[in-house]
C-alpha cells in the first residue's frame, strides 16, 4: 500500500488550504515568511492546483482519485457533485467527519487497526464507499479512547449524518450536499483537466 508522505502545513501553504480543514492547528512560523509573488497562472496551472487540491485534503494518491473521478463521471448526475460526494461517503472521511479522530490520517489508521465496524463487520479497508443507512459502530475495546477524541473535540456532525452518543453508534441518513463541504474547491477545474 502506497502511503503519502508530504509535509502538511508546507502543502498547505503551497495549495492555500486552512490546515484546519484538515484538522491540524496551525501556528504561523517566525522564521519562514512567504514573499508574494505576482505570476501569473496558466489554466493548466489553475485546474492541476484544484485536482492536487483535492486530491490532498481526502488523503487520495493519483489512481485512486482517478477511480472515484471515472465512477463520477459514469453517473447520470452533476460529474463534480458526484465526485466530492463519493470522496465524502469514503469510510475514512465519514469517521473524521463524526469527530472520531482528529484528521483524517488519524482515522485511516483506526479503520485499519479494526477499532471500526461497518453495518456489524469488522472493515478495515478506508476507501469504502458508504451507501445510505449503513451503519458504523465502535468496538467494545476502542470504546473508551474513541471517546475521550469524541468529546475532547466538539465538531460539529454534518447533516447528512447521525450519531448516537449512548450507543456510539452512526449512521449515513442522507447523501451529502455541494453545501456540507466546508472548503473552497472548483470542481469544474477538475473535470476540465481530466477531459483533455
Amino acid at each position: 500500500m502506497a502511503i503519502s508522505r508530504t509535509p502538511v502545513l508546507k502543502r498547505c501553504d503551497h495549495l492555500g488550504i486552512n490546515p484546519l480543514v484538515l484538522g491540524y492547528t496551525h501556528k504561523p512560523s517566525i522564521r519562514r515568511q512567504k514573499v508574494a509573488r505576482r505570476r501569473k497562472q496558466s489554466e493548466y496551472a489553475r485546474q492541476l492546483i484544484e485536482k492536487q487540491k483535492l486530491r490532498f485534503i481526502y488523503g487520495v494518491l493519483e489512481k485512486q482519485f482517478k477511480l472515484i473521478y471515472d465512477r463520477a463521471e459514469k453517473s447520470t448526475a452533476n460529474t463534480g457533485e458526484t465526485l466530492i460526494k463519493l470522496l465524502e461517503l469514503r469510510f475514512d472521511n465519514v469517521v473524521y467527519r463524526l469527530g472520531l479522530s482528529t484528521t483524517r490520517r488519524e482515522s485511516r489508521q483506526r479503520i485499519n487497526h479494526g477499532h471500526l465496524e461497518l453495518n456489524g463487520r469488522r472493515v478495515d479497508i478506508p476507501s469504502v464507499t458508504l451507501k445510505v443507512g449503513d451503519v458504523i459502530t465502535v468496538s467494545k475495546k476502542a470504546k473508551q479512547a474513541l471517546a475521550l477524541t469524541k468529546f475532547s473535540q466538539n465538531r460539529k456532525i454534518p447533516s447528512w449524518l447521525q450519531f448516537d452518543d449512548e450507543k456510539f453508534e452512526a449512521r449515513v441518513i442522507s447523501e451529502p450536499t455541494r453545501g456540507d463541504i466546508d472548503y473552497e474547491v472548483k470542481e469544474s477545474a477538475v473535470i476540465e483537466f481530466y477531459s483533455k
